[in-house]
């Protein structure tokens, strides 16, 4: 183990770590806020054993950066990106679905690091971090069931018998009338639904506190970006007489204090928006339809341009963190000439 530990992270794994550090350190901001405004005592536990775990990994990630002679990330901290004696900006209710969307969005992150991890202490960190996350994700899932909040799938009727695709039109029948959607396809379109309602009534609350005012039209425009996306995503559902489900914007409060950053704010939504064109990406590979993989394409580039112009706010701003980044060995050879 001792010589195990001298091999040096591959890019894979600085990567991985690196984008947790900053993660879970804006996590810890925002999860320290949402403990200081919760009421309800069910949630409170919840959000106290999501806030421990952030604070587990930033001590973890410390170490490691520390043995391996990295510069550990400046990432986000309570002091500078969060004002916790602000006044409430969401409700418990919010804050507990919050809690459950990021377990979900932990545990597909998680598998990939894992995955992607050759060093033996990294792939039992990630096989913990995996396992941890797991209980977040039950703990959340099962107090949304308990208090009435989760919103389920669409039920399928049963399958009768096995059966084979006999036309083409299961595939190809674009303008004429559609066939009725299958079940990858729902639970993919279901999804999209509940993160981009979820996103608008985050960012619906960013927008109310943001201080820049680029930043609150960027949010303005995230907005009715999600807005736009879940109506054609309903669309799809009533086109097979399937139930959309409902939105979050009951959930924000009328607050405009200073909350949160908005280089922390700007963080967040920009990481949303990579995880939402990962998601599209997926609805792509498993919708046979192909009206529905169309349209994933064309939604896919409008948030690819969206999450362009964000960058583009955050590097003006001296917001966004250059990543672990490989030599440049032509500026080197350059250094040397000059020299």
């Amino acid at each position: 183990m001792e010589n195990e530990k001298q091999i040096r992270l591959t890019s894979m794994e600085v990567s991985q770590l690196w984008a947790q550090y900053l993660n879970d350190s804006g996590s810890m901001c925002i999860l320290t806020y949402f403990l200081e405004k919760a009421e309800d005592a069910e949630i409170k536990s919840v959000i106290e054993y999501a806030l421990e775990l952030s604070k587990k990994h930033i001590e973890k990630l410390t170490s490691l950066f520390t043995e391996e002679k990295h510069a550990i990330p400046h990432g986000f901290k309570i002091e500078e990106d969060v004002d916790l004696t602000a006044p409430r900006l969401y409700s418990d209710n919010y804050v507990l679905n919050f809690i459950h969307q990021m377990s979900m969005v932990g545990l597909t992150t998680y598998a990939a690091s894992l995955s992607g991890s050759t060093r033996a202490d990294i792939t039992d960190y990630y096989t913990e971090c995996m396992s941890e996350t797991m209980q977040l994700f039950k703990k959340s899932k099962d107090l949304l069931l308990s208090k009435g909040l989760y919103i389920r799938s669409p039920y399928l009727p049963n399958l009768e018998k096995a059966d084979f695709v006999k036309e083409q039109r299961f595939v190809w029948d674009i303008i004429g009338e559609k066939r009725p959607l299958v079940a990858s396809e729902i639970s993919n379109i279901f999804a999209n639904i509940q993160r981009n309602a979820f996103g608008a009534a985050t960012l619906a609350g960013f927008c109310q506190v943001a201080q820049d005012k680029q930043v609150k039209q960027f949010f303005i425009r995230g907005i009715e970006i999600a807005k736009k996306h879940t109506k054609l995503f309903g669309k799809k559902f009533e086109e097979s007489y399937l139930p959309v489900p409902t939105t979050w914007a009951t959930e924000i409060t009328n607050s405009t204090v200073y909350t949160f950053s908005d280089k922390l704010m700007m963080f967040f939504t920009t990481a949303l928006i990579g995880l939402s064109i990962g998601y599209y990406g997926t609805g792509i590979a498993q919708s046979p339809r192909v009206d529905i993989g169309i349209m994933y394409n064309r939604l896919m580039v409008e948030i690819q341009l969206y999450s362009e112009d964000g960058s583009n706010i955050m590097i003006n701003n001296k917001w966004l963190e250059q990543p672990p980044i490989a030599s440049d060995r032509d500026e080197l050879a350059n250094a040397n000439l000059n020299n």
